[in-house]
């Protein structure tokens, strides 16, 4: 027994042998089989993400289809100029873009949030599996499919929702045709595609939420408003951070499949925002120079509103994304 102790005293009192150094090398050969399974995705943004950057010089040139990119002239910050003193409609654009991006993002942002607590909150199972599934369909359809079924609902003479309205004694709207009714049908109708989805991750955030805490706060009298509000919200409070950080990006992205496919000329003067202008003026009137230049302005705005929500939610006491 005393020999077994001194041995023990003994083994502990010498110092302990740090573990040998794996080079970076050595690590890279032991993973090499996951390595293997990145390139495709290294491939994907070497090929579709950074490549396209070479183009970005356009915007600095007077490009020439027959003259290539490398071979136009350089024109400095003529189409950047224009674009802030000579263009017609592009504070007016703007204008559009940022307004229904913000109508998106206090509208549309808090929306899965909101779903995902009420689905948290159902208790028959294969209930909350068929209200999820129904919520998730919208989203794999594509806005020309939606387009068209929303013209078709929404026409004044023969949409099934006019119909509703005609009935109740309100007069016909119309509402894809109307600078008044556009924009909160666009916003309606996005997020009605995207909110089961978006429920996603909240619901995944939610399952690592500690159940003892609710326990705790039943045991001493919290009902479920309190306990959504001082265990449930702040215990997904860093997903939602995150993925703010990542919606205000896009901000000046206000969906230019949605609005292609149900704008007219009827509604340019609220709908038509820089993705569309871009599209219309670089592609129909093969205007790339100063387009390319619109895109790398709203590029570098997003980018600067990634830094500067991340620095807020840094300041806030939450995880961002640098």
């Amino acid at each position: 027994m005393k020999s077994s102790l001194s041995a023990l005293s003994s083994s502990s009192s010498r110092p302990a042998v740090p573990e040998p150094r794996v080079s970076v090398w050595e690590q890279y050969k032991k993973c090499k089989y996951l390595l293997v399974m990145l390139i495709p995705l290294f491939l994907y943004y070497l090929i579709f993400e950074y490549g396209p950057l070479y183009g970005v010089q356009i915007a600095f040139k007077d490009y020439q289809i027959r003259a290539g990119i490398w071979e136009s002239p350089w024109a400095g910050i003529k189409h950047f100029d224009y674009m802030f003193t000579a263009s017609p409609e592009f504070y007016r654009i703007l204008w559009n873009t940022v307004v229904i991006s913000f109508y998106h993002l206090i509208f549309g942002f808090p929306a899965p949030i909101l779903l995902a607590l009420l689905f948290n909150e159902l208790r028959i199972g294969w209930f909350k599996k068929l209200s999820q599934t129904i919520s998730y369909l919208p989203h794999f359809l594509s806005w020309v499919v939606l387009g068209g079924l929303l013209i078709t609902i929404l026409s004044p003479t023969t949409g099934a929702v006019n119909a509703v309205l005609e009935w109740l004694g309100f007069a016909p709207i119309y509402f894809l045709g109307d600078p008044d009714y556009f924009r909160f049908t666009l916003v309606v109708s996005s997020i009605w595609k995207e909110i089961g989805w978006g429920t996603i991750i909240y619901l995944a955030a939610l399952t690592g939420i500690d159940p003892h805490l609710y326990e705790a706060a039943r045991m001493d009298g919290a009902g479920r408003w309190k306990q959504t509000l001082h265990i449930t919200l702040p215990g997904i409070m860093h997903v939602i951070a995150i993925l703010f950080i990542f919606r205000t990006g896009q901000v000046l992205n206000a969906g230019f499949d949605q609005i292609f496919n149900l704008y007219n000329p009827a509604v340019y003067s609220v709908a038509d925002i820089l993705d569309t202008y871009v599209y219309r003026v670089g592609l129909t009137q093969l205007q790339y120079s100063f387009t390319t230049a619109v895109g790398l302005f709203k590029n570098v705005i997003a980018f600067s509103l990634v830094l500067l929500t991340n620095y807020v939610v840094k300041k806030l006491g939450q995880e961002g994304i640098l």
